[in-house]
């Protein structure tokens, strides 16, 4: 029967087992085949193995599984006997070569769908000696299960007199102590396979990976490896029975669909930052998401973490993603804001988080919005440049008065050189009235004549009393007032150019005026000691109008105040 097969090369040999592997041809059909030599009457094995043997030839006759090499024939030999068995033009998992973690996940499925064929059998068989000698992979990624030497048929405790079967590292504690085998003890030497394609370990290394407790410590060489998969490896190659998968159809079914090595995200920012310009404004900003793990899928899913301020989603999203899922090494997502139900003129803070399928599952992206500010009407009063003007102008005043009075007293009349001031500031009003008017500044040119003519007034009104008069020092003291007014109107005409609010919402022009005479007022009142009814009148009547100017816009600010506030009441707070 020999003479039938042409011997091409040996695959490989067990000496101490007495069994050697060759790849021959069959002479008679032209195609290859795999010989499997037992060389008992060479090897310190009995005849009594042969027992053992003719029950692998048996099983095998009976097995159809398209990963299991078929039986073909046996024969006997003066030193033992061969099996013969299709060849797998197909490379043991412990040949020198890496895997990517697309076939190493094909290996798990294909080899647990062989176990799980040989568990259904009636009775199961159990294998006893998975290992990376005895699965074999191909080019088109077909795995094959080889070397059922050891296998046994029915779940039971191998006798104790009986040697230990299978090979150290790969081998279930209940198998090393001739306990109770059951279809998980196949799952140990499976797990532990894939473990050192995993970790690059060669077979007769793997032992250094399992510490006193037979627990395997492997995590640490395979940093990337989905936490779900290092989850489920561990639970193949657990020591106690009762925590292992029962069976290859339950480690099927468990078996993480993440990819071995997943993805690793990556946002090219962790914040956004929207400012609005304009009221109910609609804003959009890109972020990119990129993988960096090559021969992997990235699949995303965006949410927005719930806000106790916030509408649900199903009402209103004011935030909002596109695309919201995806499934791309390299994507450019919308973030789009709308700020119509936001209310003006306040920062908002939310959080998107992104789910993936990534080693870090999620990844926040911190947003802040900040909304168009918008004028709710309050109408302020420009302290400032009017106390700026009034502290100016009591000055300016006092000083006038003070000269005035000089000059009087070196005239001997109290009205002669009252006369000539006044006159003289009315030109000067007048006179910068006109310069202001040129320059474009009209709302001072406007109140420098009316103050001008105020003062033309007065003197009339003055002169026909008899309180002043004409005398020597009259051209002199216009000459200074012209000096006074022209200053005056100057500083009248900036503090009109500097209020901050326009003439529409504030009576610009009236509050100034109000502000001057009780300036000039109060400035006189203070250089003749409120001697003169006339002046303290003037300052007490002046008054008047700018306090109820003051607590008008005050009452007004706080209405328009209260309309904004109720106004936005129903918008979504920050």
């Amino acid at each position: 029967m020999m003479s039938r097969y042409r011997i091409n090369k040996e695959l490989g040999h067990n000496h101490s087992g007495g069994r050697v592997t060759f790849l021959a041809t069959d002479t008679v059909t032209d195609q290859p085949v795999v010989i499997k030599q037992f060389q008992f009457a060479r090897s310190a094995n009995s005849w009594v193995d042969f027992d053992a043997h003719q029950r692998e030839l048996q099983l095998l006759q009976t097995l159809e599984h398209s990963g299991i090499p078929r039986y073909l024939t046996s024969f006997e030999t003066e030193d033992g006997f061969c099996l013969v068995q299709e060849y797998k033009d197909a490379l043991p998992l412990s040949s020198s070569r890496t895997f990517s973690a697309e076939e190493i996940r094909n290996v798990a499925v294909s080899a647990l769908h062989i176990l799980n064929y040989l568990q259904n059998r009636i009775p199961p068989v159990i294998h006893r000696d998975v290992k990376p000698d005895n699965i074999l992979l191909d080019a088109n990624g077909n795995v094959f299960l080889v070397d059922f030497g050891f296998a046994h048929v029915g779940e039971g405790s191998v006798g104790v007199s009986s040697v230990v079967k299978g090979t150290l590292g790969f081998m279930p504690p209940e198998q090393l102590f001739h306990r109770q085998l059951t279809e998980a003890s196949d799952l140990y030497g499976l797990g532990m396979t894939l473990i050192c394609l995993l970790t690059g370990t060669p077979a007769d290394q793997i032992g250094d990976l399992v510490d006193i407790s037979y627990r395997v410590s492997f995590k640490h060489l395979v940093p990337k490896l989905s936490i779900h998969w290092v989850r489920w490896l561990e639970k193949m190659v657990e020591p106690r029975l009762s925590e292992r998968f029962p069976n290859a159809a339950s480690a099927l079914t468990a078996m993480p669909s993440a990819p071995l090595c997943p993805p690793q995200a990556t946002l090219s920012q962790s914040k956004l930052s929207f400012q609005a310009t304009l009221p109910a404004q609609s804003l959009s900003k890109a972020i990119t998401i990129s993988n960096s793990i090559p021969n992997t899928n990235l699949q995303g899913r965006w949410e927005l973490l719930p806000h106790p301020h916030d509408p649900s989603p199903d009402v209103y999203q004011w935030i909002s993603v596109f695309p919201a899922t995806f499934e791309s090494n390299l994507i450019s997502c919308q973030i789009a804001v709308n700020t119509h139900y936001l209310i003006p003129g306040k920062t908002y803070f939310r959080t998107l988080k992104l789910h993936t399928n990534s080693l870090s599952p999620s990844l926040s992206l911190e947003v802040s919005v900040e909304t168009a500010p918008q004028k709710h009407g309050s109408i302020p009063v420009p302290n400032l440049a009017l106390s700026l003007l009034w502290g100016f102008l009591v000055c300016l005043a006092w000083f006038v008065a003070a000269i005035t009075i000089m000059l009087n007293q070196l005239a001997g009349a109290v009205g002669s050189a009252t006369l000539g001031i006044s006159i003289g500031c009315a030109v000067g009003l007048e006179v910068t009235s006109w310069v202001l008017r040129s320059a474009g500044w009209r709302l001072g040119a406007i109140a420098s004549t009316l103050l001008a003519a105020i003062f033309a007034l007065s003197i009339v009104i003055l002169s026909l009393t008899g309180f002043i008069h004409g005398g020597p020092l009259v051209p002199l003291a216009a000459a200074i007032g012209v000096i006074f007014g022209a200053i005056a109107a100057a500083a009248i005409g900036l503090a009109l150019q500097l209020l901050p609010l326009s003439p529409s919402k504030l009576p610009a022009i009236p509050l100034t005026l109000f502000t001057v005479v009780f300036a000039a007022s109060f400035g006189l009142s203070l250089a003749t000691q409120f001697q003169f009814h006339l002046i303290s009148g003037i300052l007490s009547l002046s008054v008047l109008p700018l306090i109820g100017i003051s607590v008008r816009s005050i009452l007004l600010s706080a209405n328009s105040y209260i309309s904004f506030q109720k106004q936005h009441r129903h918008l979504i707070q920050p």
